[in-house]
């Protein structure tokens, strides 16, 4: 497979001119003083209610530390021009300082302080997040339990997701942060402008529509199960976006409520898809995957119409779309899937 560079930001700057941005300086216990040039939030914005999987929470004036908790929160604020006090690092896929290279660029030309990056792999960091004195915790992507939701509220109004975890649709992500930060009118127009994004990659790659798909997870160690993302997954919703569609074979592997199931590699055969598209921790993992008497018979695979991002950066990005990484999906990851679609894909 190729190598990648990463790409240049320009829509996602694009999306973010005129945006000031609200610095809050990570090494303070303090609320951060409002620069003059920040845009400022929609009048009547607050107080405002917002509802949620575990209730619902009362936000009374405009929130000035703002800690954010999965993997996208943190992306969604700065795009509306606020930069988190602190944020759930990156482990897998992030860069040495445990974020995103496209979070990075953005805050690079805001001039404002990196937030501090806490670890969630064993759970909310409640005590790491309390030290950070936030006003507001948002958390509508994220995975957090009604107990830990519980733990956050004493700190500051926690905005959790309203359904179920990890399943937020990016533009329900925006909308609510959005409307947690009193930046209502500013998200519906960066969700304006990202989808102008997403039709112009539509647009260019129209064999995209209407293809079906599986999403699916394949790893070397495990050779006997097929993973396969369900469509309220926001990596496969966001294929959805630019058109694809999923396979009839996908209904069958979900149970209800699920936002991933599996299928007996012996059943590989039955996995019919116009492209079949997963993750690689290594280049050659595609070759075993397409050698392997199981796997291989995914019709998909077997007819050259697979793909698998070995680029842990831009897999990040295709599992958390956001306003700041989707144009980064739109330049490394989409036209590798038209090529899937087409047969065409480098090394297939």
């Amino acid at each position: 497979m190729r190598s990648r560079s990463f790409p240049v930001l320009a829509a996602a700057g694009a999306v973010l001119v005129g945006l000031a941005l609200t610095g809050c300086a990570t090494g303070s216990t303090e609320a951060a003083e409002t620069p003059d040039s920040v845009t400022p939030a929609d009048a009547s914005a607050f107080p405002v209610t917002i509802d949620h999987a575990f209730g619902s929470t009362t936000i009374e004036k405009e929130p000035q530390r703002v800690a954010t908790l999965g993997w996208s929160d943190q992306d969604n604020a700065l795009a509306l021009g606020v930069v988190p006090v602190g944020a759930t690092k990156l482990t897998w896929g992030g860069n040495d300082a445990g974020s995103s290279d496209w979070f990075d660029a953005t805050l690079e030309e805001s001039g404002a302080d990196a937030p501090v990056r806490y670890d969630d792999s064993d759970g909310a960091p409640v005590e790491e997040i309390a030290k950070l004195d936030p006003d507001l915790i948002l958390a509508t992507n994220s995975g957090i339990t009604e107990q830990e939701y519980t733990k956050l509220s004493k700190i500051a109004p926690v905005v959790a997701y309203p359904e179920a975890p990890w399943v937020t649709p990016w533009q329900t992500s925006l909308e609510m942060v959005g409307t947690a930060l009193g930046r209502s009118s500013q998200a519906a127009q960066v969700k304006a402008d990202t989808e102008r994004e997403i039709a112009d990659a539509r647009a260019e790659h129209p064999q995209l529509d209407g293809a079906s798909m599986i999403f699916g997870y394949l790893t070397t160690t495990d050779l006997s199960q097929v993973g396969i993302y369900a469509p309220r997954d926001p990596r496969v919703a966001f294929m959805h976006d630019l058109g694809l569609v999923d396979a009839p074979s996908v209904a069958g592997a979900i149970k209800p409520g699920e936002f991933y199931g599996s299928v007996s590699a012996e059943r590989s055969a039955d996995l019919d898809s116009d492209v079949f598209l997963t993750w690689a921790e290594n280049p050659g993992d595609v070759t075993t995957f397409t050698d392997d008497k199981l796997i291989g018979m995914i019709p998909a695979i077997a007819s050259g119409h697979a793909y698998a991002e070995d680029d842990k950066h831009v897999s990040l990005a295709v599992t958390n779309p956001t306003p700041l990484s989707i144009p980064v999906i739109i330049e490394e990851f989409v036209p590798e899937v038209a090529q899937a679609v087409d047969g065409t894909v480098e090394g297939s």
